[in-house]
């Protein structure tokens, strides 16, 4: 049997025996109806009603963030978050290139640059060795900024972001940051229920986000959050996604420039159902997760990702990554397994190979670009274990 039937039929012996695979499809099987049609019934369905101050709440108690601010979607959390941890337009922030390109964008919308470093094969995730690499190589401190001396533009922020739910290495990326004196926004679009040593992702930087989009955990339609333990930094977070509007009972006064980015009510509605049954869908992947390591420790020539050790996935999107000496059989396994009905999907393009960031300053990337050829995602919801 060639690898791209063993993984075809590895993935199959795992997964329902009926129907069409998805990626991740999202789950409803709580309140969902209830909740939503009491906006519609009650007319709040915008930026203003309970559900939304309540899916802060729950994202508080859950994740153990002081506070939790919610926003459109976790591109708008990023964008937000990075403004407020004051990176600038003419700032590089550095970021790994295996990253969806909301990453990137985020960075761009301020007018700042990306600057791409490497990521380790175990987590997926930003390598701590490669961004202090790159650091001593590039970086100087002038007059207290990190300054890039090949470029001459303040080196701002660090935004690791914890690939499919694997936490990286945030030790050593908090240590290197203090070193330069750097500010880390943690990307947590991707790690709702994911844990370093026992505390949740997004609770390691100044600031952290949260994603919601339709094929995450936990959905609210589209969505997002920004976590942060700085009380004041939350209530400045609230104020500027908010238009910037000061109270009044009608005047219409706004202090500074801001970003209309609240969640409306019915879309927060949605994830106060989603987040009552969070622990199940998390206790489901992670059943799913062990299904699949199982299944593929038997296939030669191809791994499933598991977490790290002293880190906890979530598993929001499993993955298998084929030997090296066999990357290119990757299409040909992702050819198989969709004519079949199992979706399946390669990594991102890399973020410095997209034609708007093909100019930016980067490190070394040949783990990042090894992974971009051998990695495949494979079905990953709930749905698709009991």
């Amino acid at each position: 049997m060639n690898l791209s039937d063993a993984i075809l039929e590895a993935l199959v012996s795992t997964l329902p025996a009926e129907g069409f695979k998805p990626l991740h499809e999202p789950c409803f099987e709580g309140r969902e109806w209830e909740y939503v049609k009491e906006c519609l019934d009650t007319g709040w369905v915008s930026t203003a009603g309970k559900f939304v101050d309540r899916f802060e709440s729950m994202l508080q108690e859950f994740t153990g963030a002081r506070r939790a601010v919610a926003v459109v979607n976790g591109t708008a959390a990023l964008h937000a978050a990075l403004a407020l941890a004051g990176v600038e337009a003419g700032d590089e922030v550095v970021m790994p290139a295996l990253t969806f390109v909301a990453t990137a964008n985020a960075v761009a919308y301020i007018g700042a640059t990306p600057h791409f470093v490497d990521c380790e094969e175990s987590s997926l995730s930003m390598n701590s060795e490669s961004l202090a690499a790159r650091l001593e190589a590039v970086a100087e401190i002038r007059d207290g900024a990190c300054v890039n001396k090949e470029t001459g533009r303040r080196i701002s922020a660090v935004v690791p972001m914890h690939a499919f739910g694997h936490a990286a290495d945030l030790d050593g990326l908090l240590d290197i940051c203090g070193r330069y004196g750097l500010v880390m926004v943690e990307d947590s679009a991707e790690s709702l229920g994911s844990y370093y040593r026992g505390r949740h992702t997004g609770l390691f930087g100044l600031m952290g986000i949260l994603s919601f989009n339709g094929n995450k955990t936990v959905t609210t339609g589209g969505g997002g959050a920004i976590l942060t333990n700085d009380e004041a930094l939350a209530d400045r977070a609230k104020h500027v996604t908010t238009t910037a509007k000061l109270p009044h009972k009608w005047e219409y006064v706004h202090d500074r420039v801001g970003f209309n980015y609240r969640l409306p009510n019915i879309n927060a509605a949605l994830g106060c159902a989603q987040m009552e049954v969070l622990p199940d869908f998390l206790a489901r992947k992670r059943r799913l997760a062990e299904a699949y390591a199982r299944a593929f420790d038997a296939v030669n020539g191809v791994r499933f990702v598991t977490e790290p050790e002293g880190r906890r996935s979530n598993y929001w999107l499993n993955a298998l990554l084929l030997d090296e000496d066999l990357a290119d059989l990757r299409d040909e396994v992702l050819e198989k397994t969709n004519a079949a009905g199992v979706m399946t999907r390669p990594a991102w393009t890399l973020m410095h190979r997209l034609a708007m960031y093909q100019d930016c300053p980067r490190g070394d990337l040949s783990v990042s670009e090894s992974l971009e050829r051998r990695l495949i995602n494979i079905p990953s919801g709930p749905k698709l274990h009991g």
